[in-house]
Parts: C-alpha cells; sequence; structure tokens
C-alpha cells in the first residue's frame, strides 16, 4: 500500500486537513531538528486517536506519537510510517481542587490554569515545556516537584487501542520512568489532585521559578532541553561542565556554555551532529570520572 493510499484512508477516520504527506519534523520539535515523516497526522477526538492506533495496529504500520517534541530527537533521514501529533488534544477541566487534561496540552498551560484557580501543587511544571502526554510518560519533575506527587490516574491506549485507566500505582513512576513509557502507551488524559492555596504566593512562587529557570536556561536557542538522567550520586551538568565541555559540539550542536546540561541548535544543526556531540559528551565524562550518562532525551528515525 502507498503512503497517498494510508492517508486516504486516514482521512475517513479524521479530516484530511489533519493529515499531512512528507512533512518535516523539526517544524514540531524544539531542536528544530528532523526529517520527514510518511505522515503525519494531527487528530482532535480521543476517539480518533483510538480508531487510528487501531488502523496502524491492524495494517502493522509503525505508529510514532509525537506531543510537544520537547524530548526528542528526530534523525535526519525522518520517521517512516504515520507520526500522530497530539498537540489538537488539549482540553484543560478544573474540577474543586481536581484538574482534568488531555494529553496533548502543555504541562506548563495546566500549571498556569491551576495558578489562576488558586490552587498549588503543579508550581514546580511552571516552565517544562513537554506535553501532558510527555509528562506523564517521564514522570517529568523540576524544583523538588514531580507529576507522581500529584496524579491520580491517567487513560491510555495500548498499541492494539485498548483503553485502560491506570492509578497513581499502576504507573510505576520513578525517576524519569513509568509504565507507560516501558510498554509504550499511548496516553489520553490524566487527572491531578491538588490543594486549594493562596494565589499570591502561588503566583510568587511560580515567578521565582520561572526566573531561575530564565537565568540558568539557555531558552533563547532551540534545544531538547536536559539532555541526561541525573547520574546517582552526582549532577550531569556538573560532571559535563567540569569535563571542560561547555562551547565544545559537532557542526551547529554545541554544549550550552550557560548550562552544561543542554545542548542547543546555534542554527542549522543537523540531527547527525546533535547525537555525534552527545556521545562526544557521554564518552569525555566517561574517560575523566568513570561515570556513564544515560540519555533522558529519545532518539528517533533514520539517519
Amino acid at each position: 500500500m502507498t503512503i497517498e493510499q494510508w492517508a486516504k484512508e486516514l482521512a475517513e477516520i479524521t479530516n484530511p486537513e489533519n493529515i499531512k504527506i512528507n512533512e518535516p519534523l523539526k517544524k514540531y520539535t524544539m531542536t528544530k531538528i528532523g526529517g520527514n515523516a510518511d505522515i503525519l497526522v494531527m487528530p482532535e477526538t480521543e476517539e480518533e486517536v483510538e480508531a487510528i492506533v487501531k488502523y496502524a495496529h491492524h495494517n502493522q504500520l509503525p505508529l510514532l506519537v509525537l506531543g510537544n517534541g520537547s524530548n526528542m530527537i528526530v534523525r535526519d533521514g525522518g520517521v517512516r510510517g504515520i507520526v500522530m501529533n497530539l498537540s489538537k488534544l488539549n482540553e484543560i477541566r478544573i474540577d474543586g481542587t481536581d484538574v482534568y487534561a488531555q494529553s496533548g496540552a502543555l504541562i506548563m498551560d495546566v500549571s498556569k490554569k491551576a495558578a489562576e484557580a488558586s490552587l498549588t501543587g503543579l508550581e514546580f511544571a511552571c516552565g517544562i515545556p513537554g506535553s501532558v502526554g510527555g509528562a506523564m510518560a517521564m514522570n517529568a519533575g523540576a524544583y523538588g516537584g514531580e507529576i507522581k506527587d500529584i496524579i491520580v490516574h491517567s487513560t491510555v491506549l495500548t498499541r492494539e487501542g485498548e483503553r485502560l485507566v491506570l492509578s497513581k500505582e499502576e504507573l510505576e513512576l520513578g525517576y524519569r520512568k513509568s509504565i507507560i513509557a516501558d510498554r509504550n502507551y499511548i496516553v489520553l488524559s490524566s487527572l491531578f489532585h491538588l490543594e486549594k492555596g493562596d494565589k499570591k504566593e502561588i503566583d510568587e512562587k511560580i515567578a521565582d521559578l520561572t526566573f531561575k529557570r530564565q537565568s540558568k536556561q539557555p531558552l533563547e536557542y532551540p534545544s531538547a532541553g536536559s539532555v541526561f538522567k541525573r547520574p546517582p550520586g552526582y549532577f550531569a551538568g556538573k560532571l559535563i561542565q567540569d569535563s571542560g565541555l561547555q562551547g565544545k559540539g559537532v557542526g551547529d550542536a554545541e554544549v550550552s556554555t550557560k548550562h552544561a546540561g543542554f545542548i542547543i541548535n546555534k542554527g542549522n544543526a543537523t540531527a547527525r551532529d546533535y547525537i555525534e556531540t552527545i556521545k562526544m559528551v557521554q564518552r569525555t565524562v566517561k574517560e575523566k570520572f568513570g561515570v556513564d550518562l544515560e540519555l533522558e532525551v529519545k532518539i528517533v528515525g533514520e539517519d
């Protein structure tokens, strides 16, 4: 079956305007890097997501889910099969101290809405650039807070299209990991439980965390965010800094001089540049300190 035939059949599931053939993925990633997707589809409802997942499974087509593209490096050869972008699933609803959010909503937008409703507990996420789905998959955290502190349950799909509701315990959330990532589940929505707080204090905390983030992170350049997980007993950024790697890189990819845990795209970096820079950092830190830096970012696609 040709790509055009897949697109025609997918157009029976979602609006044809939501389907793009041979679409450059660098338009959808925070690094502004990446080759083309055979097909990019942007479903508008959870039912459409379910139907697309079942279609891909039935036709044995590879299916990659893309949220805000903040924690992903797409190789230069692009991605075969279907790439499903969930950014149109972005509903956020507040009911008392419970916050419901669909997977394509940005977690920082959920944090903002919670603050507007004088709810505390999600301030830590005010600067995390990912989607709710991505935040759930990696148990995103910052400044002493984590998703696992506030999650009630998540509704997910298996790769066969079966819908499951997973409780906090069933999600098996640990440091930058979850059963969602382990089993390749697709998040549809999540329910968070927060506490009533003082709006002035919440706003002050968000302002403080925003200032810390803006002063310490290279937000003026495209990047995948924090590239490496924190090794036990160390900080990845400190190890990279102490290895003298800041300002070094391959091509237009460079270890940030502002925060060593970030690798920035100075303009025209390719995925190859970015990945070679990652390998150089891992090799140097291993040689100098004997520490293996494990990736926090996901690398997908073909060379």
